[in-house]
């Protein structure tokens, strides 16, 4: 008797892990972003674990590079840059109209770290559109934005810990245009009611999924006028953070 226990034992064991197998299989043939160890496709909706991927991507600019081009992202490499402090990157580049990634940012010489720009891209393409067609019927045309690098430590002090703008790892975005002729502002429509603060929010919860760091006027106000949208391997205060 309880060898007869033991056998079925046995085979409702193995029937578990069949099912936990074909079920991992199911996911990477239909899902792979969702899992950590497939190599991420910025052509792939969001996954789980997509935000990592990207932020993984800071050490490695030849991969970096390589996932834009498979996702038809034209771009030009930026040189590198060294400065005092912790200031500087070697993976910088700037978009080149005609590609996928659509948006035009202005003012339009913007520098960004590969991650960044990748990270924008998968922006682009599964938030700021859709946010924008699901709030206004429209797509956006522009990004604007407060720039990236800057040689800063955090808020600008004298002291403490060094800013991801310091190594072009965040943007601040501060509004956009769209194909209708609409403006939003997070300065100016952030607070109100209607579709443009749904929009912004919209906007600024997407990026979570994308991005280490999203920061907001919900945030301090600080960040009153802009999305702060970085993607450095922790974030800008030293966690992830979405607020």
């Amino acid at each position: 008797m309880r060898t007869i226990r033991r056998a079925i034992l046995a085979v409702l064991l193995f029937a578990m892990l069949l099912l936990v197998f074909f079920a991992i299989y199911a996911m990477v043939r239909n899902r792979p972003q969702d899992l950590p160890w497939t190599r991420l496709d910025l052509g792939q909706p969001i996954g789980a674990f997509t935000g990592r991927k990207l932020a993984g991507l800071t050490d490695n600019f030849a991969e970096c590079r390589a996932l834009l081009q498979a996702a038809g992202v034209r771009y030009t490499i930026l040189p590198t840059v060294k400065s005092a402090g912790k200031c500087g990157y070697a993976d910088g580049l700037r978009f080149v109209p005609g590609g996928a990634q659509r948006v035009e940012f202005t003012p339009a010489r913007l520098g960004v770290s590969c991650p960044v720009a990748a990270a924008l891209s998968m922006w682009e393409w599964n938030v700021l559109q859709p946010a924008a067609q699901k709030h206004f019927g429209a797509r956006v045309e522009r990004v604007e934005h407060l720039g990236s690098y800057s040689c800063r430590r955090l808020y600008g002090r004298s002291a403490g810990d060094w800013s991801e703008h310091a190594t072009a790892d965040a943007i601040d975005v501060a509004g956009f245009r769209l194909s209708d002729g609409t403006h939003v502002s997070v300065l100016g429509d952030w607070q109100g009611g209607g579709e443009k603060a749904a929009f912004l929010r919209d906007v600024r919860t997407g990026g979570c999924s994308l991005f280490s760091t999203v920061l907001s006027p919900d945030y301090n106000a600080a960040h009153r006028d802009h999305l702060h949208l970085d993607q450095a391997e922790r974030g800008e205060m030293g966690w992830r953070a979405c607020r």
